[in-house]
């Protein structure tokens, strides 16, 4: 009991000290949600089979009070490569999320956050070579004022192009 007592303590020392977490979105929020697709080149591979990604993206947000929650979610349907589980397709690659307030113009950003979990999941394959997938971001949170949204942006860079990260803009959630 003394072991349990003492563990309990170390633990909620621990996390008393940690920097502070996401917060969990409330159980029954109402999200509103926008999707686009988009046909995506590998500009690191030039040889005779076919290569193109076809990514599509929803991006969702919810307002409980003054809080804005986001979140987006990538799917695709990737080429056929030969060689199974491949780390070398990309050298890097970030779904990045952001939180908007809308305005006449450009809509500020409140704020944003980059999830690089993608890349290990496009580079992966089934058996056959397919690169097919998905991966859902963590929701991030923010207080922003009303006409708030959530917006993504896909960063790839490809392995062998030597042109670094290429910005793939995908169609933000409706105002909330």
């Amino acid at each position: 009991m003394k072991n349990t007592t003492a563990a309990l303590l170390l633990c909620t020392a621990l996390l008393a000290g940690a920097p502070e977490a996401a917060a969990a979105a409330p159980a029954k929020l109402n999200y509103r949600c926008a999707s686009s697709v988009k046909t995506i080149d590998d500009a690191g591979y030039s040889g005779p089979w076919p290569d193109n990604w076809e990514i599509r993206v929803q991006v969702c947000a919810a307002r409980a009070g003054a809080t804005v929650y986001a979140y987006a979610e990538a799917r695709w349907n990737g080429p056929t490569y030969p060689v199974l589980d491949d780390p070398t397709i990309l050298d890097g690659a970030k779904l990045r999320v952001q939180i908007k307030q809308a305005r006449e113009g450009t809509d500020p950003v409140v704020i944003e956050r980059d999830f690089t979990a993608i890349e290990s999941r496009m580079e992966n394959s089934d058996s056959q070579g397919d690169h097919n997938g998905r991966y859902r971001t963590p929701t991030i949170s923010h207080r922003a004022a009303p006409d708030a949204l959530g917006d993504a942006a896909l960063y790839l860079d490809w392995h062998g192009d030597g042109r670094g990260y290429q910005r793939h803009e995908y169609t933000g959630s409706p105002a909330i």
